[in-house]
């Protein structure tokens, strides 16, 4: 799920057996991301525009999304505002390249009252390019009843020596 380049309301699809439901949080300009914010943000053409939304499988809330855009490319991909990301860039056949960019454990109370369980969680954020330009930064939080499917995964800071 994490260092995957499929799509992965596909594969919540696929693992549970539900329809993804895409319940949209938010979605508005952002002039001024904050310092949370991908790097990667920053080759993205100004004005931004950010949308944010839980992805839902039959009573399961199994991750939180956000995704940055050009607002212009948002307003061309994005017409079904409750559709997944992958369906709306899809649906042209043409062809998308996606670039993992990092992988995060994340803390949030907000993400804990949503998920039901307590913290750290692990997140990943990249990159769709398409025609070699980047098109989307997308960042995705996992909530940890993935593990009833796909077996239990620590969640604690790594020690490398």
């Amino acid at each position: 799920m994490l260092l995957g380049d499929g799509s992965p309301t596909r594969h919540l699809n696929l693992l549970t057996g539900h329809e993804v439901q895409v319940k949209l949080i938010a979605m508005e300009l952002e002039p001024f991301p904050d310092k949370t914010a991908p790097l990667e943000i920053k080759e993205l053409n100004p004005p931004l525009l950010r949308r944010q939304v839980w992805l839902t499988c039959g009573p399961r809330t199994l991750a939180w999304a956000e995704s940055w855009w050009n607002k212009a490319e948002a307003e061309q991909h994005l017409q079904n505002k409750d559709q997944p990301i992958w369906k709306s860039l899809t649906q042209g056949r043409s062809e998308l390249f996606r670039e993992v960019d990092g992988l995060a454990l994340v803390n949030a109370n907000w993400l804990e009252s949503e998920f039901k369980r307590e913290g750290p969680f692990w997140s990943r954020h990249y990159r769709f390019f398409r025609q070699e330009k980047e098109l989307t930064v997308i960042r995705e939080v996992f909530s940890p009843e993935l593990e009833i499917w796909l077996g239990t995964a620590p969640r604690k800071k790594l020690e490398l020596n």
